[in-house]
């Protein structure tokens, strides 16, 4: 039931005439949509809620609306002028969530000063890092939504079941994992290497494999309904020592994490809320080179948990952002699947997530918001199997030159900044040079030098729009650089603006001297910028005004982004976690770094 603010029509759907796919006993997904007579004029607030034999379901849970509402209210934007957006939230990293601040802030604020949009470009959930308490959690509810028992192939177990902690002791999956005996690399193939694990996430001790674990784990991050059946205390006779003060840490953290989620689901309740993924959402360098992706296609284990993870993330995100992008091609064999989870219809659900490409999309919003996939359409290296791939190929980045040009402005979600830390991106190529690419995340675009080309091409190209917005995730810190051609008049104006994460940090002092490394080594008129692939760009760091001498702040926030009418940004900030304000300011930089060396160093 839906009714704008200003009269006392309503716009009624059953949702018998919508889309319901059964995930369990007691698990539905509703998928919703609403047009034709019930479609709704942008910009005018609306108000909605589900009715029950005329019982409001809604207005009844605790802490679901806000001041002086009835009904939850939102927008239908015609403008991006107001964005939030940010990326990787961690449930049991040690910091604030920045949502549920996010939520706060809007206890007391109109509807029409709210954010236009909310966009989450990638790591909304973390599968390969799960917590132990976290994972006994997800256990519990697949019991309580009676899911189905997934069966596998080509695995040490056989059912979903299997997975259980009477079955599979909680912190104990690494070894459940699939090991790949494809070696890379000369010295390897010569000393015949022992077999190495197909997933190369430091933390894969409570990996998510199935399919059920994956819609679990997103209900209970997005959502405190299911907590309160929850019980978290019963796991400690069965571990050691050292895995009870895991365990311990971990349940403290959690609980925090659990005591923002009212508030978590209040916010997507208000918003329009788009999403994209990133790595984590599936397990940590996803596709990152050929060799990766080789060693997963050589396990059948392996790309049934891969599958499974991007099938979560349809149901769970992915449907949302264009749900016309998902034809009877795609739901067949999903159904199919659904009906019965065995390994014939997983591994045709595989080949369809395999070749499918249509997860990017964009929104037509004024500004154009346009979100990128830069996960399954990479521009594989030819030369060497352990080098990084592009974060997109040349036919995707050819759509994506379509959809930005004969713009005024552009809103461009990438997961991974396309412009970050010099410094940073140096190391991971040093290190990429030595054959371990997988051991820094080297997941930045000048990685590869034909996606690198291929898109400054597109910022040099005549119809590129004259204001470009970026909004980028993934690296856990926060940052806003000015971006210019050098010798050219009529250069575009980007703006490369990242903010991460939601509930994430980089350890530190390593950020800190990296920092300083990176300004020393590559301020603006440095010559070593020369040696880069963005010798003709000019690129010019913006200060938070948190009375620090860094420019990269460190914490966990949320982006707050406002354009001008002509799609340029008239505010740049951060609302931290701690629901601190942060703006980034231009600023001047100069040849001499002494002042902020010194006081960097000092932290």
């Amino acid at each position: 039931m839906f009714q704008p603010e200003q009269d006392h029509a309503f716009y009624q759907s059953s949702f018998s005439t919508q889309k319901q796919v059964q995930l369990g006993e007691r698990c539905f997904v509703v998928m919703a949509q609403f047009s034709g007579e019930s479609s709704f004029t942008p910009d005018i607030p609306i108000q909605y809620d589900i009715v029950e034999q005329g019982h409001s379901l809604l207005s009844s849970l605790d802490g679901f609306l806000y001041q002086d509402e009835s009904r939850p209210t939102f927008v239908v934007p015609s403008k991006a002028e107001n964005i939030a957006h940010g990326s990787c939230r961690h449930p049991h990293h040690r910091c604030e969530d920045a949502l549920a601040a996010l939520d706060k802030s809007y206890e007391e604020t109109p509807v029409e000063n709210r954010a236009d949009l909310l966009i989450m470009s990638g790591d909304q959930i973390y599968a390969d890092d799960v917590s132990g308490p976290l994972m006994s959690a997800i256990r519990q509810t697949i019991d309580l939504l009676g899911m189905k028992d997934q069966a596998f192939e080509g695995a040490d177990i056989r059912w979903c079941s299997d997975l259980s902690p009477e079955n599979t002791p909680i912190y104990s999956r690494t070894e459940l994992l699939p090991y790949s005996d494809i070696n890379h690399g000369l010295i390897k193939r010569l000393f015949k290497a022992k077999p190495e694990p197909v997933f190369s996430s430091r933390t894969t001790e409570n990996h998510l494999v199935s399919f059920n674990e994956f819609i679990a784990m997103y209900a209970l991050v997005w959502s405190p309904a299911l907590w309160q059946h929850i019980t978290l205390d019963d796991t400690l006779s069965t571990l050691s020592p050292e895995r009870q003060q895991q365990w311990r840490y971990e349940l403290n953290e959690l609980g925090k994490f659990r005591a923002g989620l009212e508030q978590v689901r209040r916010l997507f309740a208000h918003i329009p809320t788009y999403m994209i993924f990133d790595d984590h959402d599936v397990t940590d360098d996803f596709n990152l080179t050929v060799g990766w992706e080789r060693a997963v296609n050589n396990s059948s284990f392996a790309k049934g948990i891969i599958t499974n993870a991007m099938m979560g993330y349809f149901f769970c995100q992915g449907w949302g952002n264009e749900p016309k992008a998902f034809t009877e091609d795609f739901w067949s064999p999903m159904q199919a699947f659904l009906d019965s989870p065995d390994p014939e219809n997983l591994e045709a659900m595989t080949q369809v997530m395999h070749h499918f490409e249509h997860w990017h999309y964009t929104i037509p919003t004024t500004p154009k918001v346009v979100v990128i996939d830069t996960r399954t359409r990479r521009w594989r290296s030819e030369s060497s199997y352990n080098k990084p791939s592009g974060l997109m190929d040349w036919e995707s980045l050819m759509d994506f030159q379509q959809d930005v040009f004969n713009n005024d402005a552009v809103v461009v979600v990438s997961p991974a900044p396309m412009f970050g830390v010099k410094f940073i991106e140096t190391i991971q190529r040093i290190v990429t040079f030595m054959g371990h690419p997988l051991a820094t995340d080297s997941e930045n675009w000048m990685a590869h030098p034909g996606s690198a080309n291929a898109l400054l091409n597109i910022f040099k190209h005549p119809k590129t729009p004259k204001n470009f917005v970026i909004l980028s995730g993934d690296v856990h810190y926060s940052f806003a650089y000015d971006i210019r051609m050098r010798f050219r008049k009529s250069s575009p104006r980007i703006w490369q603006i990242t903010c991460s994460g939601f509930r994430n940090q980089f350890p530190e002092p390593f950020l800190s001297i990296f920092e300083w490394l990176d300004r020393k080594l590559f301020w603006p008129a440095s010559p070593l910028n020369f040696f880069t692939r963005r010798k003709r760009m000019r690129i010019e760091r913006r200060r938070p005004d948190n009375g620090s001498t860094s420019l990269l702040v460190n914490q966990s926030a949320v982006g707050i982004v406002k354009l001008n009418p002509d799609g340029s940004p008239g505010y740049i900030g951060l609302l931290t976690g701690k629901g601190e304000r942060i703006a980034f300011h231009p600023c001047e930089e100069t040849d001499n770094e002494e002042e902020f060396v010194s006081a960097d160093l000092s932290r």
